[in-house]
């Protein structure tokens, strides 16, 4: 399924050099007045406008493809808000609302339905099974195909088995997808998983993505050291960079990202340089950051693969020594200070 010739995103991956994809969920939809706290996927039935300016500031942007407010809405993680029995429902309408916009965009925009994690531990150190996943992920899954996605967009994994368990369940539901992780922790997943052995995970997976990556993580130089992880394995598959803006600082009770649009837009040019084919941000991106990155793109004349040394000097330093691959695996109490931010 997921080398349909008739994807859309395939399609768009074999006659672009590049795809701009989208930036922040939670960081605009804070700005739109969301509590911290409570789930976004809500706004989906009683805030669509909203969800719908979402969708539009990325396409009027310049974004190609983006994701849907549907990153937490799976039975597991909306057993928290005791709405687990609406995940499939919640995926469909931020798909029905994304199928709108693209649709009325007057150019080829891809509608990509997000799935996060399950937010459990998988067996054996959790409780959650790979049976289970698999159950979750269908569920979801079924929702956005119903809903009108283009592809499934599985991000912010980290745990090897659990991304196996999202393939399965896109494969259930004929749908063709991508899957990122995040790698937070010295240059890993918190599981320990490094790039190289992310592209050695694909290898063993039947459905096999249209797009792998990272997104999330740390900052932009460290998700780009990522990048090049992958890029040096000589993999095929087209890479996806969706760094965050910056660093974030709390201030004033919030969350914010110290990354200007100027950053984000040196961020882009050496991502595709690093080898990544869709580039978008994550926490903290805004449209202000994706029109900079977009004319960046634009006006972009290839490169070389830049250095750690280019990196660092041009986005600012890296937050470990490592990458993850020199066998000095991260502490536990390193670990259990992993906190993802939106």
């Amino acid at each position: 399924m997921s080398s349909a010739p008739s994807s859309p995103l395939q399609t768009l991956l074999v006659n672009r050099d590049w795809i701009l994809a989208d930036g922040a969920t939670g960081t605009n939809l804070f700005n739109m007045g969301l509590s911290s706290g409570d789930a976004p996927e809500f706004w989906n039935k009683t805030d669509p406008d909203k969800i719908k300016a979402l969708y539009k500031g990325s396409v009027d942007a310049g974004s190609d493809l983006f994701l849907t407010n549907s990153f937490g809405s799976n039975s597991s993680r909306l057993k928290l808000h005791g709405a687990e029995n609406r995940a499939a429902e919640l995926s469909r309408i931020s798909a029905e609302i994304g199928r709108e916009v693209a649709d009325a965009s007057g150019r080829q925009v891809i509608v990509a339905g997000s799935v996060g994690p399950t937010g459990e531990i998988m067996e054996p150190m959790g409780p959650l099974s790979y049976a289970v996943a698999v159950e979750i992920f269908h569920e979801q899954a079924e929702g956005l195909k119903a809903g009108g996605v283009d592809v499934a967009w599985v991000e912010t994994i980290s745990f090897g088995d659990e991304y196996r368990a999202a393939a399965e369940a896109f494969a259930l539901a004929d749908m063709p997808w991508v899957g990122t992780m995040s790698f937070d922790t010295a240059g890993r997943t918190m599981m320990g998983i490094t790039a190289p052995n992310m592209v050695k995970l694909l290898a063993k997976i039947p459905n096999k993505p249209l797009a792998f990556g990272a997104n999330c993580g740390v900052g932009a130089s460290d998700l780009l050291r990522t990048v090049l992880g992958f890029s040096v394995t000589g993999t095929q598959v087209p890479i996806v960079a969706k760094g965050n803006a910056g660093i974030p600082k709390y201030h004033d009770g919030h969350i914010h990202y110290d990354g200007t649009p100027e950053l984000m837009a040196n961020y882009a040019t050496l991502a595709r340089d690093c080898g990544a084919t869709i580039i978008g941000g994550c926490c903290g991106t805004t449209p202000d950051h994706l029109r900079a990155m977009r004319a960046a793109l634009e006006s972009h004349v290839a490169q070389e693969r830049p250095s750690l040394e280019t990196i660092k000097t041009t986005l600012g330093g890296f937050s470990s020594d490592s990458d993850g691959t020199d066998g000095n695996a991260p502490t536990r109490e390193r670990q259990n200070r992993r906190r993802r931010t939106t």
